[in-house]
């Protein structure tokens, strides 16, 4: 998007900004139990709340596409899901830290559990306490996320990652065109 003059941020949570860098070393690192569930889900929140506030509202104030991997349904599939706190509570805290932003388009990478984990293994080992979980839990993940895309249809496209990487280059640019009217710049 860049190279054909887009304003165009290219962000990630948890982190995207300074002080959600900070949360999320402590998110991604360490042992699997190191946050009780409800901890956790605070501080994912917590840094969604900097992130939006300091690099996600003002790049779209000025006119900018936003482009996030991972944003508050991550946040439902991995500890509404995978925890088990479930749908409501983590709308609850959603509506307190982000009130109703919601993502325009979330492009859904959708693989089977043992892909995915066997993908992780390219990942900064000291950013692998997610990964490090059972597949049970990553299952969960999975469910989460579907049942997601299920609810809200217009909004989530599910892509299958299974496929080769220019296959899936191809899904993700119509998933944008279809759902975002007009070719991809």
């Amino acid at each position: 998007m860049r190279e054909r003059g887009v304003d165009a941020v290219a962000t990630r949570e948890p982190g995207g900004a300074a002080g959600a860098n900070e949360i999320r070393a402590l998110l991604v690192t360490g042992s699997i139990d190191r946050w009780s569930p409800i901890a956790e889900l605070l501080l994912h929140f917590a840094a969604r709340a900097e992130h939006l506030a300091r690099t996600v509202r003002p790049a779209l104030e000025r006119g900018a596409w936003v482009v996030c991997d991972r944003f508050a349904d991550s946040t439902m599939a991995y500890q509404g899901f995978g925890h088990g706190l479930g749908r409501e509570r983590v709308e609850a805290v959603a509506r307190a830290a982000i009130g109703d932003f919601s993502p325009d388009l979330t492009l859904l990478l959708d693989a089977p559990v043992e892909v995915g984990l066997k993908r992780t293994d390219d990942r900064p080992h000291a950013e692998n306490r997610y990964e490090r979980m059972d597949p049970d839990f990553h299952r969960r993940v999975r469910d989460g996320f579907l049942d997601i895309a299920a609810r809200e249809p217009r909004r989530v496209a599910v892509i299958d990652a299974t496929a080769d990487q220019d296959t899936v280059s191809a899904a993700l640019r119509r998933a944008v065109e279809d759902r975002l009217g007009g070719d991809l710049p």
